[in-house]
């Protein structure tokens, strides 16, 4: 079934999209780090089995989606994880850990939903507290164009959309705090979502549009 499904979706997505990818060689040479990606549309969890060659990854999905069949079918063959948003999940935090100390690689939008709105939301801190806790190496990635919107009405004009898939420089957080982790935590979240932004379209950055550390990446100060 997996093998099947390395064939459905390429085929079923370059039916429709025409997709750019830049950054490949950003990317380490073994797995055991986390891609953390901004999330615009129903599309964008398809390209991380698109973009990567190597299929040893896994995608944190809320856990309303278990009750679903098809969903639970996906799940078993593309290595999802189902996790409570709201309250601590250790099972799935253990899981989490397990699979990246096999060597797996975490695929994460550290928003937690797609943008309604078609801009990015602060990010959450779950992802920045796992990388920081555990020394991995996030490598930010942008995708530009899957906004439901769009895609849509290109397909009802039977039109490709063009997405752009575009992975920076691979960097880790500084180590756990001890003292005002909750504040902390959250700039080191920013900070993941801030290096994503640099990448995207000025339209997308919606809650980083103006963010002091967006700023920094943009005019050099800080090496993205």
């Amino acid at each position: 079934m997996r093998s099947f499904l390395r064939w459905l979706i390429p085929f079923v997505l370059n039916s429709f999209t025409k997709i750019n990818i830049s950054g490949y060689e950003n990317l380490p040479e073994k797995g055991g780090f986390v891609i953390a990606v901004n999330h615009l549309g129903f599309l964008d969890a398809p390209m991380a089995y698109y973009a990567l060659d190597n299929w040893n990854l896994f995608i944190p999905v809320a856990e309303k989606w278990e009750e679903n069949p098809l969903w639970r079918f996906l799940g078993k063959h593309l290595n999802f994880i189902f996790i409570d948003r709201f309250n601590p999940d250790l099972k799935a935090m253990r899981e989490i850990w397990n699979r990246m100390a096999d060597g797996q690689t975490l695929v994460i939008a550290p928003e937690g939903t797609r943008a309604r709105d078609e801009k990015m939301a602060q990010g959450r801190p779950g992802v920045a507290y796992l990388a920081s806790k555990k020394g991995w190496q996030i490598v930010p990635v942008a995708i530009a164009g899957t906004e439901d919107r769009i895609v849509l009405s290109n397909l009802k004009r039977f039109r490709r959309t063009e997405i752009h898939l575009t992975a920076g420089k691979p960097f880790t957080l500084p180590p756990f705090p001890r003292e005002n982790r909750d504040e902390i935590l959250q700039e080191y979240a920013d900070e993941v979502m801030c290096r994503i932004a640099a990448m995207l379209p000025e339209k997308n950055r919606g809650y980083y549009a103006e963010h002091p550390k967006l700023k920094e990446l943009l005019s050099g100060t800080i090496n993205p």
